[in-house]
């Protein structure tokens, strides 16, 4: 880990619950890094390894998702061997805030709550799945598109429900 310390916005795609035989398919990760223009990667089927996740995160020092403690950070270590609390970066899980505020449910429960409109608003953990296998199955390159926008979609949110309840503040990302 670099000594710069940007905040990542992490969330993950699978085709199911099971991290012993269900694949991470897509991981995204917003990247805020202090003086530098906020990037956005993303790691796609056989792209997702523990190497070209690590190396996506450089320079990050903190790790921010929306139930990652329980869901994201031990599948990424069961599928990949990563334990990323192991490798030094600091995690976050915005649900707990969310909790915090009376906020409860999934990410798609609370967005609204916290007036986050979604632009793929009928696509959910259950479609991203049907998406993936979409895209492997039929060769459908508007089923990865949508996918990749819907994963965007959910690491651009982790930072407005950041701003809006730890720091209170509405950052620029609301404009989109």
């Amino acid at each position: 880990m670099s000594e710069s310390f940007g905040d990542a916005y992490l969330d993950i795609e699978t085709t199911g619950l099971s991290p012993e035989s269900c694949p991470i398919t897509v991981i995204g990760i917003h990247i805020c890094r202090p003086e530098q223009a906020e990037e956005f990667i993303q790691l796609v089927g056989d792209d997702i390894t523990s190497e070209s996740l690590l190396n996506a995160l450089a320079g990050v020092g903190t790790i921010y998702t929306y139930n990652g403690a329980r869901f994201d950070l031990p599948y990424i270590k069961r599928r990949l061997g990563v334990d990323l609390l192991a490798e030094g970066f600091n995690h976050c899980d915005l649900m707990n805030h969310c909790h915090r505020h009376g906020l409860y449910g999934g990410l798609k429960k609370v967005e609204p709550l916290l007036g986050i409109k979604r632009i793929l608003p009928e696509v959910n953990g259950y479609e991203a799945v049907r998406l993936w296998w979409r895209f492997i199955n039929d060769l459908d390159q508007t089923a990865l598109t949508t996918l990749l926008e819907y994963n965007k979609e959910d690491t651009q949110n982790l930072k407005i429900i950041r701003h809006r309840l730890i720091i209170g503040t509405i950052p620029d990302t609301d404009m989109v």
